[in-house]
């Protein structure tokens, strides 16, 4: 009976578990199959040039045993890996050979180099009994010889030829490249020229509409530059405090802005993008990633212990927006005397240490089960002190122009004709996250889905747990009235898409459908907004 794939996977586990690996690579499916034992594998290795022993001695030598023993973990592909599975499992035929074919392409790594070692190893020398296969299409001659008759060559078999040994030639020096820059440049960073037309507008006296276009485009290259200087700082410091800077600093933009509205006395507006980020977040940014993630691939997989804690998280932040409000509504007699404010600063507690602990599970105690593709750094990492200091720059930078932003809202809702709750949901929350939700798509499009997804339920969490709590200490440090008490509206549509996510995302695969239905529900909610 033929190996199928599933017994490999469980191969494949088995192995990384024994090496204490907290993932399933590339490589684990290659020892995997190459330590099966099975004759369609060993005639797989044989017709592609490949002796399975050498290629399992090659492997063993190449990895090196992790740190993770622990037998409960739940070991997820890495997206490498989750791309050769889907591949074989799409291809019929014989399963051996399809992953053969697949892991082949591999250009770096212990896969590549080992396979790439490996090679030309179809006719294995003689002293190798082991492998070696008889050849039914064997010459008479050469078997009259075998057979020790006393020819005309005398007592002796005729000498079997010696295989051709391929040839050794030295090794090519590596293309020169041209040097790469410590900054690159994005696209999105062409917006700096908004940063000074800004001030000039404001400088002139121009038209609100003009100083609040010029103020959000400024707003984009500044919270990018924000983001990619959070990414060589946790690139420095490690994965766990990494991990710390990146859920810190992912919403900053966004919270400066909110920030600033707050100061002036602008609460619903504050209110308003709250639920607008998780909104945007859940149903915008998560929509347009599976549908470039499921351009290429009818249904594609990602991490199902991600999705099923941001779900479960995100459920447990619904239930703090919503006791907050349903007090009100059923005591609205008491919200003069502050009571509403202080259980919003009770649940706000309740949700900053939730977060807290969060991060611990997720960063810390079990953080094999949230191993994923890693999003690496784009050319030379910055130093410690630049990166420190353009993210104080731009920090800065976000906070000037959140001024020149919030001072002009006022005016663009009189002069357009929009409601402060369709600014706070929607116009808003896209501004502040536009850069990491361009990232999260064009990753999901490159097949990185598990960072596509963690970016979008990540954030849409730490706004809910940890944006909302900041705001309301902020509210009790300016003197403003910052409580938990949104509208019906606002709990519902963030109850609502949670649920709709959760149902999507809990059985850890999709396709370019349910990204539009989660647009469609967005496009419903957004128009609910404008009309309110």
């Amino acid at each position: 009976m033929a190996i199928e794939l599933e017994q490999l996977l469980e191969e494949a586990r088995a192995e990384a578990t024994r090496l204490g690996h907290d993932f399933v690579g590339t490589e684990h499916i290659l020892l995997a199959l190459a330590s099966s034992g099975d004759a369609g594998v060993e005639q797989a290795f044989g017709a592609a040039g490949l002796a399975a022993e050498t290629v399992r001695r090659g492997l063993e030598q190449a990895l090196r045993p992790g740190p993770h023993k622990g037998e409960g973990l739940e070991r997820p592909l890495r997206s490498g890996a989750r791309k050769v599975v889907d591949a074989v499992g799409s291809a019929p035929g014989d399963v051996p050979a399809a992953l053969l074919t697949q892991l082949g392409r591999e250009r770096r790594g212990p896969v590549a180099q080992v396979l790439g070692k490996s090679g030309g190893e179809k006719k294995p020398a003689p002293q190798e009994k082991e492998l070696s296969i008889p050849n039914p299409r064997q010459p008479r001659q050469e078997k009259r010889g075998r057979e020790g008759g006393r020819g005309e060559r005398g007592d002796r078999p005729q000498r079997q030829p010696e295989p051709p040994r391929p040839e050794v030639r030295p090794a090519t020096p590596p293309r020169q490249l041209p040097p790469r820059r410590n900054f690159r440049l994005r696209p999105v960073y062409l917006l700096f020229v908004a940063v000074p037309l800004s001030w000039v507008l404001v400088q002139m006296h121009a038209a609100p509409l003009a100083v609040f276009i010029a103020a959000c485009l400024a707003v984009l290259p500044l919270a990018a530059l924000m983001g990619e200087a959070t990414e060589h700082l946790a690139h420095r410091t490690g994965p766990a405090l990494g991990g710390l800077l990146n859920a810190t600093f992912g919403n900053a933009a966004e919270l400066i802005i909110a920030i600033v509205a707050l100061q002036a006395g602008l609460v619903g507006l504050v209110k308003a993008s709250i639920t607008g980020s998780i909104l945007g977040n859940l149903l915008l940014i998560l929509g347009l990633s599976f549908i470039a993630g499921g351009m290429k691939r009818p249904v594609f997989k990602f991490n199902r212990a991600t999705a099923g804690m941001s779900a479960a998280m995100l459920m447990l932040a619904v239930i703090g927006l919503v006791m907050p409000a349903l007090f009100h509504s059923i005591h609205p007699e008491l919200a003069f005397e502050g009571r509403a404010l202080r259980l919003s600063e009770i649940v706000a507690i309740v949700l900053g240490l939730t977060y807290l602990a969060s991060l611990w599970f997720s960063l810390r105690s079990h953080k094999a089960l949230f191993v994923s593709e890693e999003h690496p750094v784009d050319g030379p990492v910055w130093g410690l002190w630049p990166s420190l200091g353009v993210l104080a720059l731009a920090t800065v930078g976000v906070a000037v122009e959140s001024e020149i932003l919030v001072h002009a809202t006022q005016a663009v809702t009189d002069t357009l004709g929009l409601t402060p709750t369709f600014l706070g949901l929607i116009v808003i929350p896209i501004i502040g996250n536009a850069a990491e939700h361009a990232s999260a798509v064009v990753l999901a499009g490159k097949g990185q889905t598990d960072v596509a997804l963690q970016i979008a339920l990540g954030s849409s969490t730490q706004v809910a747990l940890f944006v909302a709590p900041v705001l309301v200490g902020v509210g009790l440090l300016v003197g403003q009235r910052m409580d938990l008490v949104f509208t019906p509206f606002e709990v519902l549509a963030v109850a609502l898409s949670t649920l709709v996510v959760a149902i999507i995302t809990l059985d850890g695969e999709s396709h370019w459908f349910e990204g539009m239905q989660l647009l469609a529900v967005y496009g419903m909610i957004a128009a609910a907004a404008m009309v309110i």
